[in-house]
């Protein structure tokens, strides 16, 4: 008995704060938005996908993640302000231009780096797994911001999962070139399909 493959596309946090003059922006961050919205636009790539979601970082008060109080960030395990809850730099880039069926917000009292740990917008109770897994989703492609971080710790956390996973290179920003190629190599060890 074969399974039918029905394929999501998750875009991760493709906002402001991450796009070139935002608090933490990736070089490659805007072309990123523009070259997804050219591919996937509102008809989800020409219907490969079944559904599209976003996720978008989303601090309210996320404790030692943020470097606060004169603290200078160590871009390991503190960072820039970056992303608060209801501001222009946690909103989506407007270059992104897309039909987005849920969105999942992340990290609204701690840190983190995977939309498998966001809670959907419409209802924060329901994370972005168990809300795949209802509709059916066998396959993820995972794009976006920043393959070296979030990207990387989400595509993670769908192979984990159980999704067949890929990275889209191509439609993808990496923070800096050895921790992104690090960040691909841990993710091809893992299973995850690269293209």
């Amino acid at each position: 008995m074969t399974t039918t493959r029905r394929a999501a596309l998750v875009v991760v946090d493709v906002q402001n704060d991450f796009c070139e003059g935002g608090a933490m922006g990736v070089d490659g961050g805007a072309a990123v938005a523009r070259s997804i919205t050219e591919w996937v636009g509102l008809d989800r790539a020409g219907g490969d996908y079944a559904l599209v979601v976003a996720t978008k970082d989303w601090h309210v008060d996320p404790g030692d993640h943020w470097a606060t109080g004169g603290e200078e960030p160590n871009f390991v395990d503190t960072w820039p302000v970056h992303c608060g809850a209801h501001t222009s730099g946690a909103d989506f880039h407007p270059d992104l231009k897309i039909a987005i069926d849920e969105v999942f917000l992340k990290g609204r009292s701690t840190a983190s780096y995977t939309g498998f740990d966001g809670g959907a917008a419409s209802d924060e109770s329901v994370l972005l797994g168990p809300w795949l897994r209802e509709r059916g989703v066998t396959d993820v492609d995972v794009v976006g911001i920043a393959t070296d971080h979030c990207v990387r710790a989400t595509a993670c956390d769908a192979k984990a999962q159980g999704f067949d996973t890929r990275v889209l290179s191509a439609h993808c920003a990496g923070v800096a070139p050895d921790t992104t190629d690090a960040a691909l190599e841990e993710m091809a060890a893992a299973g995850i399909e690269l293209v």
